[in-house]
């Protein structure tokens, strides 16, 4: 493939530079500032660095665009109207969560074939594209898109060392919302722990080493089983005193956190209770019939 990447944030600059590695071409590396097209072309090893898309070259077979989704639509708009470009040999696709390939459309008026390209992982701003670098790596991509695009998009996930995960597009923003259940709201909970383990006043600065066993352990066990298989403790053992105790001491301690565990425990109880369903109904099918 010869790849232009189009934005030269973090996504754009650990992607390609990935496909670099695989033995991938890129093209040219397109952003607003100079700066930071110079400093994501060395990170991609591209000389190619420029503000304005029509540094694009002509043999250009893939637009990767990694811009913020807000300014997907309007660089899709611009690049149709690039007309060194041979869009009918042309693929095209964004890496926004929220957005599908329908954003890409003026590029497929023009001919190309599009596809939404979401990488189904964390790109945090306070760390270095070199520093994300080992975390791209076998992952999944949120794709949509056409059979031919979908074909595409799989295309470039193995030069990825990557999958695709197909989304109907109506279904983007909850599969958008899940995957910030699985980043963000993880990062929260990990902060209220945080911030109980420090109410504790132990000899241990950070959490972080304290907890990372039974976290890492927790998540295993569900990778190995299920979420409602790999349930423990007082919730699931109806332990009811404990878990009254267990409010006391926040009420206490960190009231502002109350509500925040409430609605865990209740999300808790009711995977309890999905828990204690299967269990039963195994039960029912090894016992002898009457």
């Amino acid at each position: 493939m010869n790849i232009a990447i189009i934005g030269a944030g973090k996504v754009g600059s650990v992607l390609g530079r990935i496909l670099t590695e695989n033995g991938e071409r890129i093209t040219a590396v397109v952003s607003r500032s100079l700066p930071a097209a110079r400093a994501a072309g060395a990170f991609v090893h591209c000389k190619n660095v420029a503000t304005s898309l029509e540094a694009i070259p002509h043999d250009t077979t893939l637009l990767l665009i990694a811009t913020p989704h807000s300014a997907v639509e309007e660089v899709a708009r611009r690049l149709a109207t690039l007309e060194h470009l041979s869009f009918a040999k042309l693929a095209a696709c964004h890496t926004s969560g929220m957005l599908t390939a329908q954003a890409l459309s003026p590029l497929a008026e023009r001919g190309a074939t599009v596809f939404s390209f979401h990488p189904l992982q964390t790109f945090p701003r306070d760390l270095s594209p070199k520093e994300i670098l080992p975390t791209a790596r076998r992952i999944f991509f949120g794709v949509d898109g056409s059979p031919r695009a979908l074909a595409k998009a799989q295309q470039l996930a193995r030069r990825l060392n990557s999958k695709t995960i197909v989304i109907p597009p109506e279904m983007r923003a909850l599969y958008h919302a899940a995957c910030v259940v699985a980043s963000n709201h993880l990062t929260t909970l990990l902060w209220v722990l945080e911030r109980m383990f420090e109410a504790l006043h132990t000899s241990e600065r950070r959490f972080s080493p304290v907890f990372e066993p039974i976290i890492m352990a927790t998540l295993r066990n569900v990778a190995r089983t299920s979420p409602a298989e790999a349930l423990s403790g007082p919730v699931a053992r109806g332990g009811v005193e404990t878990v009254a105790q267990h409010f006391d001491a926040l009420r206490s301690a960190l009231p502002e956190v109350l509500p925040y565990f409430s609605a865990l425990t209740a999300e808790t109880t009711r995977l309890a209770e999905k828990k204690a369903g299967a269990l039963y109904a195994l039960i029912a099918a090894q016992s002898p019939t009457p």
